[in-house]
């Protein structure tokens, strides 16, 4: 079995105008849902083996606290540039790629894509993700290649406004 940790990032801003999206900042709310979600992680002593990210600010600082909460170096998150810009077919072609040797994965994006990712793991429509939620699905398979719709179970959503 498998399990993947889909992580939407935390609460952005528009903090100039003419910012581009792919360049908008986490806001001071943010940080907190992150520090705080990364934290019930800890306590958990949950530590997924690969860190997985969308390069757009708002994500990759997302992912960036979590990995300061959960010890593990920041040069370790991979940046998948299909996060950003991809449908849950992106998503899928990354979760099948990833090394067999690994058993869990975290990977950070954003709405619509990341809630539509959990339905199509889970085969069952779970709502929009709030900022900075966080679903366990545990995959019923052997190998990451393997990952189809319908093959995972919600095993939990956490979000930072729930705890």
């Amino acid at each position: 079995m498998k399990t993947l940790y889909l992580v939407r990032h935390a609460k952005a801003g528009w903090h100039d105008p003419a910012m581009a999206d792919f360049d908008r900042m986490l806001t001071k709310r943010g940080h907190k849902q992150a520090e705080e979600m990364s934290e019930l992680l800890r306590k958990k002593k949950i530590t997924p083996e690969l860190l997985i990210s969308s390069p757009a600010s708002r994500a990759i600082e997302t992912a960036e606290i979590f990995a300061d909460t959960l010890s593990i170096e920041r040069e370790q998150i991979m940046q998948k540039i299909e996060i950003y810009e991809g449908q849950v077919g992106a998503l899928v072609a990354i979760v099948q790629t990833l090394p067999d040797e690994y058993g869990t994965a975290m990977l950070f994006g954003h709405n619509p894509v990341i809630s539509a990712f959990v339905d199509w793991l889970t085969g069952k429509p779970a709502g929009d993700m709030n900022t900075c939620g966080i679903a366990k699905i545990d995959l019923e398979i052997p190998h990451w290649k393997e990952t189809a719709t319908g093959c995972g179970t919600l095993d939990w959503y956490r979000y930072p406004e729930k705890e």
